[in-house]
Order: structure tokens, then sequence, then C-alpha cells
């Protein structure tokens, strides 16, 4: 689950990198101030991905993503595929950790 996370989040990052790229000739700094703070949020929350509060973060940045639509409107398209990219991280990596752990009850040790 944490992995396919930090991949959603890390890609997420650059593409953030880029939205700042186009914003930085028609907007004002605070826009761009603003999507660099969302930038180094989104690659700093990988590693709190271990607890709770790492994916309440990561979830509340798959919004502000789409938010940023505001300064690039194209952003609206590609916060909504990163937003489903992140549920089915949530989703998939659930199902996983759970077919992971009924394998490791199943095995027997070894006497």
């Amino acid at each position: 689950m944490r992995v396919l996370g930090s991949a959603v989040l890390v890609m997420e990052f650059f593409v953030m990198g880029f939205a700042m790229l186009l914003a930085k000739d028609n907007h004002e700094p605070s826009t761009i101030i603003a999507g660099a703070i969302i930038a180094l949020l989104l690659l700093l929350t990988p590693g709190l991905l271990k607890k709770r509060t790492g994916w309440i973060l990561g979830s509340i940045l798959q919004f502000l993503m789409i938010a940023y639509a505001v300064v690039v409107p194209s952003m609206a398209i590609v916060g909504v595929i990163f937003a489903g990219l992140w549920i089915a991280a949530i989703i998939v990596g659930r199902k996983g950790e759970a077919a992971r752990a009924a394998l490791m009850a199943s095995r027997t040790p070894n006497a």
C-alpha cells in the first residue's frame, strides 16, 4: 500500500512542477508559492505513509491538486486522474496486504 501511494505522490510532485512552469508567466507570485508548497508536501508525504496521518495528508493533497485548476485549468483533468490513482492505490494496497497476511498466516513454521 505504501509503495503504490508513494509512487502516486512522487509522480504528482513532478506534475505540480510542470504546472508551476505553466503558471509562472501569467499569474501572481503567490500562486507559484502555493504550488511550491503543495509540491513540497507531495515530496515529503511518502515518508509519512507508515502512519494514518500520512494517508490523510495525501488525501488532502489530492484535493489541493484539483483545486490548483483555478490557476492551471488542465490540472482539473490531471488532478482527477491522480485522485483516481490514489484511490486505486489504497484499494489495491489493502487487498494486497490482506492477501499477504493470509499467506503468512497459512504458512506452517518449519519444525
